[in-house]
Order: C-alpha cells, then structure tokens, then sequence
C-alpha cells in the first residue's frame, strides 16, 4: 500500500515539476530502476508493487516523442544512450531472473513497444538484436506461464519485422558450437555491475572524464558488462535471486530460436496463443533468404511438428465416420477452429476431432503455400512421407469396408481441399506414383496404392466405389499435369489404338459426305439402320443451338464434320429406348451450356502445359506397340458396359467421371474418347465402341420386357420428381441404366460440339 502511494506522489511531482530535456529525462528513469537494485533488500514484492512500470513506460514515451521531433533516420541522444549503455542487455538481465517477481512480463512488453512503436530500424544494431535473440531463447520454455501472452506479442512483433527487412533474419541464425559455448559459462550481475553502469555518466547522461588507472578500471568493468550480460544463465546474488533452469525438453537444434520458440508456444494450451504462434511461423517460412530456409527445414522441429500433430490428429478420429458428414462438415479455416457442441444442432460423433484434424492440414496447407520455395518442397515432403505414407496409406489398404470407405473418403476431402501446388504435387505422387512411361498389363501393380484406390472403383461394394470415383473426378480437376497424364495420356501418346494404313492418293481426298477415308460408316452398321432424316438434326440446327463460331476458327481441317460425331452419339440409342423427348427441359441444348463452360474452365487450367492443337504424326508413332489403355480407364469401361445392370448412384459416377476426361482439351483424349469414326486397332476398345455393345445388349433385352417405353418414361418422372413413388416396377435397374446411357449421350454429343466449335484449331 505504501508503495503505491509513493507511486501516486512522484507522479504528482513529475507533473508539477518544470519539464527536464528529455535525454536528462530518459536517464532520470533509467537511474530510477537501477536505484532499486541498489536500495531494495525486499526481492519478493511484485514488480507491480515497484515504480519500475511506470518509469519503463515513461522511457519508452521518451523515445517516440524524440523521434517524433527529428528528421526520419536521425538517432537522438536518448536512443544513443539506450544502445551505447546496453540498456537492453540489463533489462534482459533482469528479465531472466524475474527479479522482482513479474519483471519478465514487463521486460518483453517494453521489447515489443519498442519494436513497435520507434520507425527507424533498431535490428540492425548489435546491441538490439544480440538481447532480442537471448530474449527470445526465453519464449516458449514453460507453456501456460503467466508470461505467454507477453512472449507471443514479442514473438510477432520481432516476426513483422524481419518480414519487413528479409535480410535482418540472418542476425537470428545462431552459430550453435558458439552458443553451445556460452551455455557452458556461468557469470554473475551484482550490485557493482549497476554501479559501474551509473559511474561512467554524470547527472546529464555524458560521459565524464575519468583521469588515469581510474579510467582504464571503468573501461575494463563496461567491455566487461556486456560480455556477463551475454551469459544464458546468472543470478542476482546480492538479492539471493536465481535464473529458471533450461528447459530439458528443448529441441537439440537450437541454431533458429525465433522458430523452435513459436513451435512451443503452439502447444498451448490457449488457443489464441497458438494461433498467434502459427501466424509467426507462416511469417518466418514466407522469407526469401536462402540461409534461412535451409535452417528452418534441416536445424528445426517445423517438418516434424507439422507432421506428427497431423498423424496425431488423424489418429484420434473414429474408426467409421459417414462418409456424408466428412464430405459436408463446413468449411474450415485453420485460424478459427472454435467449435462448440453445445451451439452445434448438426454434430455427429468425431465432429470436434474431424474439424480439428482438417483445420490442421489447411494450416499446413497454407503453410506451405506461402513458404519459401525449398522450405515448401521440404515440408510437403515430410508431410508426404511422415503422415500420408506412414499413416494414411496403411489405412487405405486394408481389408475392412468400413475402414475403408472412412479413409477413402477422408483422401477425398483432403483432394478437395489442398490449394498448394507443392503439396498437390506431393499428394499426386502418393495416390498415383511418379512413373510416366506407358502403362502393360503386367506391370499395372507396380505403385501398390494407385492400383487398390484404381481396384476400389470396381468395388463390391457400392459406396466405396463412389466414394472412390469422387475421388478420382475431383483428382482430375486439380490443376496438375501429371494427373491425367499417368492416369490416361501416357498410354496414348503412341496412338497405337488406331489401324494404321499408308496413305494412298485416293484416300487423300475426303469422301463428298465429310467421312475420313478408311472410316466405319455407321449408316451401315446393324446398330444403326433406325437411322433416317427424322432422327437426327442437321449441321445448321446444331449450330443455331451452340455457342456463336468465333471468326479466327476455320471451318472443316479434314477432321470428321462435328454434326456427324454429334448424330452418332444422339442416334447411339434406340428410339424406344428413349424418354427424354416426352419431358420438357430435358434436351440437348441444356448440356451444351454446361459443356461449354466447363470445357472453358478446362482450358484455363491446361494452358500451361502446353498441349500440341493436332494429334501425333501416325508416321512418328510406334504404331507397332500392343495398345492398353491403362488400367484406369480399363476399369471405367469395365464399369461402363455393365451401365445396364448397376445401381442408379454408380452409372451417375462412372459417366461423370468419362464426360471430365473428355473435357480435357487434348487432341488424343478427344480422338480416342470423343471420334466415333476413328479407325481402331485390332482388339482395341474405345468409349463408343463399349457404348455400342452396350446398347446392342440393350436392343436385345428390350424385346423381353413388356411396355418397356411407358415403364421407362415413369421411372424417368419419378427420378425427376415429376410422378409420386408408387409400386415398384420391374427391371428397375434396366431402365434406370437406360436413362442414365441416354444423358450420357447426350452430354457426349455436347463436350464433341463444343470442343470442336470453341478450341481454335491448329
């Protein structure tokens, strides 16, 4: 009580008392705290308790108000005396020991005012950043301290400024034989060393002229104070104060302190604190000196705090989660994992432990996102290597259909959520491997996961392999080349699905029809004699339907006309298995403005990979190679002609998963998927032809199904909602396989059009 009150009186007579130049000033309040070290025989009263804040706070005041009334850059002669009198060596000093209680707290606040509030750049200085880097060995070492919120303020601020100034980063690298050197010395700050500090200066804070040996003795005592003050450990004997121990479960390298101290304090048990402590990180990890990212990822814990808390958090969720609450739990932003069960009226068993989990990884994600470049190859390595080969492949192998839909479906929504192109990169490589040669039926095993996940689309059972053909579609439509390449392009490159023959003069000239030369004409095939004027549409109908021709895009280039592809599709099913044209809304027209716009969205992600306009010279081909067309879409078709006897849910997955491969603006995907006149190889397969056997199974079960038109215009109805459910019908699944093949068509027939009509052509 009496100290607060002596407190209030000299405040009261600072305010009457005539205003003093402000070096005199600055020095005033200095001597005042170190008077108190003198004079005090108390060392268990409360820094509060003390006029030590108040005097702090007034020194800092000082200091922005000279620098207010100088020219920007120009030191002052209290911010000289600041740094030549090593005013922040003392105060780190006494902040280590914490003498008198709390003096820590109010050691790092004046650091972080200071850093923050003075303009000019006081990193630079050796007597500035040497006390900041020991102060900052001092953050982190005991979590849930009363000092945390202190240390994570200092943390930051020390963060925005190396942010500001890159290169001040390499005064944090620490040479660690040196400080390993230092930690081995012990030294002692007494009573004297405050007086030595005091006697070199005269009331004004000038240094005084000290004759002879006297001289020499202060010069010798002030070399020597900074070098007692460097010390990593010391104590206060004359007030019987000792320092905290190190703490023993420190990380080993301790070469970037700024880092390892923010990688504690994200173990806080405070979430704002931890929070804060990421944003430090993201900040460090986005600096551009070379020096720094190479101690970041090879001298610290980063990759290995980022990994094991995600193995951690993956590890703690429940063994079966649905699939449904995965793929819809909202949005997650790793700065603001607040959730409460309590306000939540959508929770569902493992919400808390989901939402934690996936708001990490977007924490990493990001991460990596803004780091440095070797920084990120680093960290999406470890994360790589560490959580999604270590943990999560383990989990996607195995054997338990639960577990593996819960997996399969927490891949998906890590697909779906990754934004880094460095830790895509790395996902890629973990679902599908990193080989790009062709692939051969006997070597289809040779990366074990790619070819179970590949495996899973063709499930027993029905939900794993939607879950995992989700996977692979929004897989597809992630902006990275190696993607569709080592799933569907290398095994086209050589265009050995198609028949090869020399070209003859005859055969140079296109028939008058538009048909190429050696082209199936499928007029003539079985499947096809229902064809007739009144079935199909001509070229000018289809183009008053489509998106406008832009004027640089020529005409016909001797590819098969773009209305004979559109018709082969549309004609593909019979007109009694048909059911579009009985309900409105339902034409073609209404995917050829999704076809269009999603083909291009497909072109702005591709553009950077530079794609060839025109297929590969058939004579630059090794057209002698066995075809196969990978394992992939050897699955999808597999699934593709059983459309007819599979559940409704799965048709929709498998067709929508083909009609985004045949969206990619590659000449050889369109060839091979989109060209119904394409002259295929002996014993090769193509998207149309499986489609055409398809549907000659189709002709024939029709036949055995009485009033199959109406049954299957009411299933139609029914799926559109337009009919109330009623009795079940028979053939249930037939007729729904029948209506999905008819869209399919028709989608087909749209991505043809538009491709043809909106790329430009070489």
């Amino acid at each position: 009580m009496f100290s607060k009150f002596t407190s209030i009186l000299q405040h009261a007579v600072e305010a009457l008392a005539p205003s003093l130049p402000l070096q005199e000033d600055f020095v005033y309040h200095w001597k005042a705290i170190t008077h108190y070290y003198i004079e005090t025989s108390d060392d268990k009263a409360p820094v509060t308790d003390t006029n030590i804040p108040s005097h702090l706070e007034q020194m800092l005041d000082i200091l922005v108000q000279e620098e207010n009334e100088r020219e920007s850059g120009e030191t002052g002669p209290c911010m000289e005396y600041l740094l030549h009198h090593k005013i922040l060596e003392t105060l780190y000093t006494l902040g280590k020991a914490d003498c008198p209680p709390g003096m820590k707290q109010q050691v790092l606040a004046f650091y972080t005012k200071l850093l923050g509030r003075i303009r000019q750049p006081l990193l630079p200085h050796i007597n500035v950043h040497r006390p900041v880097q020991k102060l900052i060995r001092l953050c982190g070492e005991v979590l849930a301290t009363p000092t945390e919120n202190e240390e994570i303020q200092f943390l930051c601020i020390v963060c925005a400024k190396l942010k500001q100034d890159p290169y001040l980063v390499n005064f944090f690298l620490e040479n660690k034989l040196k400080a390993m050197a230092l930690q081995g010395s012990a030294s002692v700050i007494t009573e004297d060393m405050i007086k030595d500090q005091e006697s070199v200066t005269t009331d004004t804070g000038q240094p005084q002229e000290v004759p002879g040996a006297a001289a020499a003795e202060h010069m010798e005592k002030e070399d020597e104070l900074p070098q007692q003050a460097e010390e990593l450990s010391f104590s206060l004997d004359e007030l019987n104060v000792t320092s905290s121990p190190e703490c023993s479960t420190a990380c080993p390298n301790q070469d970037y302190n700024l880092v390892n101290s923010l990688l504690n304090l994200t173990k806080s048990p405070d979430g704002r604190i931890a929070v804060k402590a990421c944003e430090g990180l993201m900040l460090l990890v986005s600096l551009p000196e070379p020096a720094a990212a190479k101690c970041l990822t090879q001298s610290t814990c980063l990759c290995e705090l980022l990994t094991d808390r995600l193995a951690t958090l993956y590890k703690a969720l429940p063994q079966s989660l649905d699939p449904l609450d995965i793929e819809t739990v909202e949005a997650i932003n790793w700065g603001l994992d607040s959730y409460s069960h309590k306000e939540d009226a959508s929770a569902f068993p493992g919400k808390r432990a989901l939402i934690s989990f996936l708001s990490w990884f977007d924490y990493c994600d990001q991460l990596i996102k803004e780091a440095q470049k070797m920084t990120a190859v680093a960290m999406a390595r470890a994360v790589r290597e560490r959580f999604f080969i270590d943990v999560m492949e383990p989990q996607l192998m195995q054997t338990s259909e639960i577990g593996i839909l819960t997996s399969t479906a927490l891949l998906h929504r890590i697909v779906r959520q990754v934004t880094s192109d460095v830790l895509l990169q790395e996902l890629v490589y973990f679902i599908l491997g990193e080989h790009r040669e062709p692939e051969t039926l006997t070597d289809i095993n040779r990366h074990p996961l790619r070819h179970r996940l590949i495996e899973h689309c063709d499930h027993i059972s029905d939900e794993i392999s939607i879950m995992t053909l989700r996977m692979f579609e929004h897989l597809l439509q992630k902006p990275n080349e190696h993607i569709l390449y080592n799933l569907v392009l290398r095994n086209l490159e050589e265009r050995n699905y198609m028949e090869y023959k020399p070209p003859c003069q005859e055969d140079k000239d296109v028939v008058e029809n538009g048909q190429i030369a050696g082209a199936v004409d499928l007029e003539e095939d079985p499947l096809f004699t229902d064809l007739s004027p009144d079935n199909t549409l001509s070229a000018q109908e289809w183009l008053s339907a489509s998106p406008p021709v832009s004027p640089e895009h020529p005409k016909n280039d001797g590819k098969t006309e773009v209305h004979k592809i559109v018709n082969s599709f549309l004609c593909l099913v019979p007109d009694e298995a048909k059911s579009s044209y009985h309900v409105e809304g339902t034409g073609y027209d209404t995917y050829l403005r999704d076809a269009h716009r999603q083909f291009r969205d497909y072109c702005v992600i591709c553009l950077r990979w530079e794609w060839p306009g025109s297929p590969r010279s058939l004579e630059k081909c090794n057209l002698e190679a066995s075809f196969f067309e990978g394992h992939f879409l050897k699955v999808l078709f597999e699934r593709m002609g059983r459309i007819l006897d599979q559940p409704y849910d799965v048709n929709l997955q498998v067709t929508s998963v083909l009609s985004k491969l045949s969206l990619f603006p590659h000449p050889h995907i369109h060839e091979y998927l989109l060209d119904p006149y394409v002259n295929l190889a002996s014993g090769c397969k193509s998207l149309f032809s499986v489609i055409v056997r398809v549907v000659g199974d189709l002709m024939v079960r029709i036949q055995r199904i009485p009033e199959f038109t109406p049954k299957l215009l009411l299933v139609r109805k029914r799926l559109l909602g337009l009919e109330p459910e009623g009795p079940i019908i028979d053939h249930m699944t037939l007729l729904e396989g029948v209506i999905v093949l008819e869209e399919f068509c028709k989608e087909l027939a749209a991505i043809a059009f538009v491709k043809y009509h909106t790329s430009a052509t070489p």
